[in-house]
Order: C-alpha cells, then sequence, then structure tokens
C-alpha cells in the first residue's frame, strides 16, 4: 500500500470524540460499520455501553495509528533496502565499466 493513502487513514482522537459525542458515530469514523449499526439500533447499549465508549475511544485510535505508523515502517524500510541495493548495483557497473574493481571492494569494506 502507498505510504499517502496509509498517512490519510490515521485517526485524531479529537474528531472520534466529537462524533461519539454528538452523534454516537465513532464506530463508523473507525470503518466498523457493524458495530456502529448495533451501536445505534441498542442507542448505546442503553447509554450504558455509550458511556463506556468515552474510556475506549482513546486506546483504539491509538491502536490504529499504531498499526499505520508499523506498516508505514514497513514501507520505508523496503524503499531504503531498494535503494541500498540500486547504490551497490550502480558502484559495481562503474568499477566494471572502467576496469577497475578496487571501488567496488572499497564499497564492500564500508559496508
Amino acid at each position: 500500500m502507498n505510504k499517502i493513502i496509509l498517512q490519510s487513514q490515521i485517526k485524531s482522537k479529537g474528531t472520534a470524540y466529537a462524533l461519539w459525542f454528538f452523534l454516537g458515530a465513532q464506530h463508523a469514523y473507525m470503518n466498523n460499520w457493524g458495530i456502529q449499526i448495533v451501536y445505534w439500533v441498542t442507542a448505546g447499549g442503553f447509554f450504558i455501553w455509550h458511556f463506556i465508549e468515552l474510556f475506549l475511544i482513546s486506546g483504539r485510535i491509538d491502536n490504529h495509528n499504531m498499526n499505520i505508523a508499523m506498516q508505514i515502517d514497513d514501507i520505508e524500510k523496503k524503499e531504503k533496502q531498494e535503494r541500498d541495493d540500486q547504490h551497490k548495483r550502480d558502484i559495481m557497473m562503474m568499477a566494471a565499466i572502467s576496469g577497475n574493481k578496487s571501488a567496488a571492494t572499497q564499497e564492500d569494506r564500508t559496508d
């Protein structure tokens, strides 16, 4: 998945709490529509569930954002590895073209 798409999926605690307070739509914000419909049909679990949600929203947002951050980190690691591999290939190619093997071995020693 693209980093930009993942970054657009990061959620805000403020928005989640505002949706919870005004519409009871915090699960819809997290794209959990099945739970959201049950929440609405039961009127927030007869307001018991609604009160409990006050303490759970923050952790859900943190978990969601942590998963997104880990995916972005994995993508960045792969991109860095690809750049490093390409750089090595370029050095090897330049050494082969110039007939200078010492440049290639010197590059290996610095890694």
